[in-house]
């Protein structure tokens, strides 16, 4: 005979440190989630505008070293690891990236911890100043180093075509899925060795293998267009309407979905605790 969930719960309680009905591990990394999302909604419009500008910038960075490694090497796997330089300086400087914002704030809004209508703002606006600041970023880097208009004519061109495909949206949705959760891995660690190195991987999976990624390709793009290549604002529009939604999907359904029915336990104790929160406010007042 099976034991039935409550017995299963009650011996993790008995075996684990704390009365969490799942494992500490999870616990902790629920909480320390839980703590970071709210502050992410929380954030005033200025540090908003600023944190998601340098999200884009961060990632200027990395396409620069992608660049560089690309036309010296031809290789797109180690110019894919170069560009997780550009991951790993938005994670040490607290930047934010636009598919970074699926896991941890949702599960912040879920659990009562902020709004959906918060959670629109950030999302909104972290996209538009990632964009703003990789399209700055980007017209230094053509200014500076024109000799690499070959290799990155290439990168973007193949971008674009093929326009939207079972194959290209299959890119797009594992983009997603990856910046999620490689974003998840260096939370769960303080090490910066560990982090520099999960950068790398994210590197090498998303941009090495030639996934479709909204914000961060439509930065290489508007790095070709700063170099006359034939590519309008137009297309870029079009890709970027499909290609960010299935980034979307990537992020939420393949990845924070199923995270967050692993927690459930957690999210109801928690959105308890602050529907009780709510209760004594109002009749404090």
């Amino acid at each position: 005979m099976e034991p039935d969930r409550q017995e299963l719960e009650d011996k993790r309680r008995e075996l684990g440190e704390s009365q969490e009905p799942v494992e500490d591990e999870l616990a902790e990394a629920f909480h320390s989630t839980l703590t970071e999302g709210a502050e992410r909604l929380s954030r005033t419009w200025r540090a908003l505008l600023i944190t998601g500008l340098f999200g884009g910038i961060d990632v200027g960075l990395g396409i620069m070293a992608m660049l560089a490694v690309k036309e010296a090497t031809g290789s797109d796997l180690l110019a894919g690891m170069a560009f997780g330089i550009g991951l790993f300086a938005l994670r040490l400087a607290h930047s934010e990236l636009f598919t970074e914002d699926f896991l941890v704030p949702i599960q912040a809004v879920v659990a009562k911890h902020g709004t959906w209508l918060q959670l629109l703002r950030l999302w909104s606006v972290t996209l538009v100043t990632n964009l703003a600041g990789g399209w700055l970023f980007t017209w230094l880097i053509a200014v500076s180093f024109p000799g690499l208009a070959d290799t990155l004519l290439e990168t973007a061109q193949g971008y674009l075509e093929g326009g939207l495909s079972l194959e290209t949206a299959g890119l797009a949705v594992l983009a997603g899925s990856t910046i999620t959760l490689t974003t998840r891995m260096a939370q769960g660690t303080q090490n910066d060795v560990v982090t520099g190195f999960i950068s790398l991987i994210s590197g090498f999976l998303v941009v090495g293998t030639g996934m479709l990624h909204g914000a961060l390709n439509s930065i290489v793009l508007f790095a070709a267009m700063h170099m006359d290549a034939p590519i309008s604002y137009g297309q870029w529009a079009v890709w970027a309407l499909w290609v960010i939604p299935l980034n979307m999907v990537g992020g939420l359904v393949v990845i924070t979905i199923p995270r967050l029915f692993r927690t459930l336990e957690l999210i109801q104790e928690e959105r308890a605790q602050q529907t009780r929160k709510q209760v004594e406010q109002h009749r404090a007042v």
